[in-house]
């Protein structure tokens, strides 16, 4: 699919001026085209395609450009921002790192990273006994891969097999990319890793009054009629905590039938928790929605608060796999990250934000379903939990996935003030900062609702 290419040439709009937005340029605003233009020169093409705002600064859950206009984000960036943009902690927390000084010191001891790591695994809590601690997502999903097929090596396993699922993502390097199912991103690595198999997701229109078990277990069945021995042949499981691209949760059914294969046949359960962790789901973990105790998380986004901090958690015995050296990494664990990784769970655990962006997702949903009763002839799904939603756009004459409407939506969401995640496809996901006060939430739904209705019309 084309990304969708957004004019970068400023038109005028009608001004906006209320306590969370300000609008007083055209939008894009004056500017912006140059700077993407430079960017477009000397920077790779698979950085681009965003709507055409230009950041200039960014504080709790406000994003302003250089001519002081004003969003309310819905994004956090792309779910990082859980504590607010430019959280005072952690810029308080980098600051005392940095007038110590010391900024790296690759896998040498130093007394932040212990009390980080003492602090991230008492915030996850059992089963979870040690953390490796990485600086991207991708990374942390590769450390999980490598985990679970050393786990399976040493079980005595016949093959190194690892079932995902359809639809998932994991990151852009090779390992998580053979873990995500997009064949057309992954024809560039040449082939396709035999012992890493893919079985569908339990979307809510595809079940057909199946329960998430049965559809489970069929999957499966054509596994095992392929030749896949469930015992022998797999290391372990990763699902992404939900379908990203819309939000869509699995039925708790399927995760603990998952489960219970995974504890039968001496597999490991792994969730990746990019976008679900760290109090986005109004839960410390996206996985405790399902009632099950995965052996390994891995996770990112979030947990750094802005900063390129991420990690893997399991029990030691997993955890300690590799040897020494074995895992390790240049810029991982430096005293910076640690110091914003430390701030994030102080904030999290000090702010109550866990219950608050459960409390405040009731607030979203609700605002959100009454969008849905509005255009019941657009909006087909809402879908999420907490502070992380996705609504689901159709044609209201064919009712198929309608792209080029929720673009053209995510475009008007942004000449009003409003910055949601356009994902280039039917759905429009939201996911502001925890930090939000209730009357921008609430706000961010009510321009969302003039977004489509004028869009509707035109």
């Amino acid at each position: 699919m084309a990304a969708h290419a957004f004019s970068r040439e400023p038109k005028p709009v009608p001004p906006v001026s209320t306590p969370h937005r300000l609008i007083k340029t055209a939008i894009p605003a004056p500017g912006t085209a140059a700077i993407l233009g430079r960017l477009d020169a000397f920077e790779s093409r698979s950085m681009h395609g965003q709507l055409p705002l230009v950041w200039d600064r960014a504080e709790d859950f406000s994003i302003f450009d250089a001519a002081g206009n004003r969003w309310i984000d819905f994004t956090s960036t792309i779910f990082v921002a859980n504590v607010g943009h430019s959280n005072a902690r952690v810029t308080a927390a980098m600051k005392a790192v940095l007038d110590r000084p010391l900024y790296s010191c690759y896998a040498y001891g130093n007394e932040t990273r212990a009390r980080y790591l003492e602090k991230l695994i008492a915030f996850a809590g059992p089963p979870f006994e040690k953390a490796f601690l990485l600086s991207a997502g991708t990374e942390a999903t590769e450390a999980g891969l490598k985990l679970m097929r050393m786990n399976g090596q040493k079980r005595g396993k016949r093959r190194r097999g690892i079932i995902c699922i359809e639809g998932n993502w994991h990151g852009r390097t090779m390992g998580a990319q053979m873990l995500s199912s997009n064949l057309a991103q992954r024809e560039w690595i040449g082939y396709q890793d035999a012992n890493i198999f893919h079985i569908p997701f339990p979307y809510p229109w595809k079940l057909n009054g199946r329960s998430g078990a049965s559809f489970l277990d069929e999957a499966l069945k054509k596994l095992q009629a392929d030749g896949i021995d469930l015992a022998q042949d797999i290391c372990g499981f990763m699902l992404e905590t939900f379908q990203g691209w819309g939000a869509v949760f699995y039925p708790n059914d399927f995760v603990q039938a998952i489960e219970q294969v995974c504890r039968k046949h001496g597999i490991l359960l792994a969730f990746d928790e990019m976008q679900a962790g760290f109090a986005r789901t109004g839960r410390k973990f996206g996985f405790q929605h399902y009632g099950v105790t995965p052996d390994l998380i891995c996770c990112g986004k979030g947990m750094g608060g802005g900063v390129p901090l991420s990690g893997v958690l399991g029990r030691a015995e997993i955890m300690d796999l590799p040897d020494v050296g074995n895992m390790s990494s240049t810029h991982s664990a430096n005293p910076l990250v640690c110091a914003a990784g430390i701030a994030v769970i102080e904030e999290i655990d000090g702010r109550n934000l866990v219950a608050e962006t459960a409390r405040k997702g009731d607030l979203l949903f609700n605002g959100l379903s009454r969008l849905q009763a509005r255009f019941p002839d657009r909006i087909s799904h809402l879908l999420g939990r907490g502070l992380i939603a996705a609504a689901l756009f159709r044609h209201p004459q064919t009712g198929e996935p309608d792209g080029p409407f929720t673009s053209r939506v995510a475009e008007l969401c942004m000449q009003k003030g409003l910055l949601v995640v356009h994902t280039g496809r039917e759905s429009i996901k939201m996911g502001p900062p925890l930090t939000i006060t209730d009357a921008a939430l609430m706000e961010a739904v009510d321009v969302l609702g003039e977004a489509i209705a004028e869009v509707a019309a035109e």
